[in-house]
């Protein structure tokens, strides 16, 4: 069967090279850590994001790229976004040309304010595809049913993919649109630290609810401006990711909005964790690209001010409260 590589082992590329072994493909799934990559290969257990779950026997590990890259037909980037350029700086020599790259990691890069597919298209010249939607790893490596999207602008590497990651519990939705899906994707994390920050001081299930429904606006109009379909924040990507990230205790981001409602600042909550909250360093890009292309996104303002300023949270709930008042359905 084609032969996969997998590069990050994190909890979800972890799960998506489980997945992919469990359908009888010859994946090898790369470790930053060689000295996880070791442990994995001799124990079969990834100790340090899935300590709970055995590796399937027919998955291969390693830290070597040379090892895993020049025979992949297809490769699934699970890196997070602020190192995916460092990575396939090194990957890139071991890259096949007709190797297909599906990009699985969650934000925008700090500094350039690009996407993952856009960091790619820089480094290398093979097709791109991007696979998200609300799928929380722990749920999918137990086979809960889940439904993603997949985007790429290739209709034929589109299906090919579609089959390739589809089981029974975890289904596979097409799509055209890159640029709206790894938006959607990003912004839902910054939602989800305000939408924290609301559970942490104890504001109430309404609070939460206008917050998850002003940020998909606010996801909208960016996504608008850099050339998303609209259509796009209505689906999986989108809403769907939004929903499951802003009302789930199990959200890296989620959570960390939790303990900065609660008072703990930034320094200490990443202190105290192993996993990266990827919308602590996408607040960052996506305030600039808001102040960039002029786009009003007051809670992705807010979120940046409370975690990059030192901000007190109630405050800036406060400030968005007393914002002066509109109609809802304008700037689109």
């Amino acid at each position: 069967m084609s032969y996969i590589t997998v590069i990050g082992a994190g909890s979800w590329g972890t799960t998506l090279a489980i997945l992919l072994s469990k359908k009888d493909y010859d994946v090898t799934l790369w470790a930053f850590e060689e000295d996880l990559a070791e442990y994995m290969k001799e124990h079969r257990v990834n100790k340090v994001y899935m300590p709970d779950i055995e590796l399937p026997d027919n998955l291969n590990i390693t830290h070597s790229f040379e090892d895993c890259l020049p025979k992949a037909r297809y490769v699934v980037s699970v890196v997070p976004t602020q190192f995916v350029r460092g990575v396939f700086s090194s990957a890139a020599q071991f890259l096949k040309d007709d190797a297909i790259i599906v990009s699985a990691s969650k934000g925008i890069e700090k500094g350039s304010l690009k996407t993952v597919s856009e960091i790619l298209g820089e480094l290398i010249k093979n097709r791109i595809a991007a696979i998200s939607g609300p799928s929380f790893a722990k749920e999918v490596v137990k086979e809960i049913p889940t439904a993603v999207t997949l985007a790429t602008k290739d209709t034929q590497v589109s299906y090919l993919l579609q089959e390739i990651f589809n089981t029974e519990y975890f289904r596979v939705y097409t799509h055209h649109d890159v640029k709206g899906v790894e938006i959607g994707g990003a912004l839902k994390n910054v939602i989800a630290i305000a939408s924290g920050i609301c559970e942490g001081l104890g504001l109430g299930q309404n609070a939460r609810a206008a917050l998850i429904t002003r940020g998909i606006a606010e996801m909208l109009r960016l996504g608008i401006k850099l050339g998303a379909d609209p259509w796009t924040f209505s689906g999986l990507s989108g809403m769907g990711d939004m929903i499951l990230t802003c009302t789930s205790t199990t959200s890296r981001n989620y959570s960390v909005g939790v303990k900065l409602g609660q008072g703990m600042t930034l320094s200490e909550i990443v202190g105290a964790t192993k996993s990266i909250a990827e919308g602590v360093e996408t607040s960052v890009s996506a305030y600039e690209l808001s102040k960039r292309h002029q786009v009003e996104m007051p809670i992705v303002e807010q979120v940046y001010h409370v975690l990059h300023r030192g901000k007190d949270p109630l405050t800036a709930v406060r400030e968005l409260m007393n914002r002066p008042l509109k109609t809802e359905f304008d700037h689109f």
